[in-house]
């Protein structure tokens, strides 16, 4: 199978837009975006970025202190700014947490370096959630066949999409009551 078409099979699975972000040997703040990012542990609260080795941003993130930036809908420059293209207006930075991280995210992981593997062609890195901030308001961006999508139009009313598993309306909730199928044998006394 060739790259191309591995590429494009991997691009089949839907993915949040994030921009990950260090301070470079400088100090100064660096970037790059990213849809290979996930949720790995609860407790302790850890998460993992995927980067190429080729990337400036893997040789900066050697244990140094990292933030996870999740795009939000309306970030679409700013994750065209990291991917190499960049914009007119500058992304604006809050300098604030352990890692320099993006303004304007649906989303901010701040991470401390918790370890790092042999990925291949990439370096798997996992963070220490240190401090993180949401914005509920804000959509996501999202990346799927190579093209930039907003979330759309939710695809059902409730939580679990009428699965008889929803938590919401399940097989199954408190005010039920259960009426046997028959009655029971009641015995006789001989």
């Amino acid at each position: 199978m060739d790259q191309r078409t591995l590429r494009n099979i991997f691009g089949q699975f839907a993915s949040g837009v994030t921009v990950i972000t260090c301070s470079n040997g400088d100090g100064d703040p660096h970037g790059a975006t990213v849809t290979a990012f996930t949720a790995v542990s609860i407790e302790p609260r850890l998460c993992q970025v995927t980067m190429t080795r080729k990337s400036k941003a893997c040789s900066y993130l050697s244990d140094t202190p990292f933030a996870v930036n999740i795009l939000a809908a309306d970030q679409l420059d700013t994750a065209m700014h990291f991917a190499g293209k960049p914009q007119r207006t500058e992304p604006s930075w809050n300098h604030d947490g352990l890692a320099p991280a993006l303004v304007g995210n649906a989303a901010t992981l701040i991470c401390a370096p918790w370890a790092s593997y042999d990925g291949g062609d990439h370096v798997i890195f996992i963070g220490e959630i240190v401090d993180a901030h949401v914005d509920a308001t804000s959509e996501p961006l999202l990346f799927y066949r190579s093209t930039f999508h907003d979330l759309g139009v939710a695809s059902g009313t409730t939580a679990w999409n009428g699965c008889l598993d929803d938590p919401n309306s399940g097989w199954f909730d408190a005010a039920t009551s259960f009426t046997p199928l028959r009655q029971p044998l009641v015995e006789v006394a001989s």
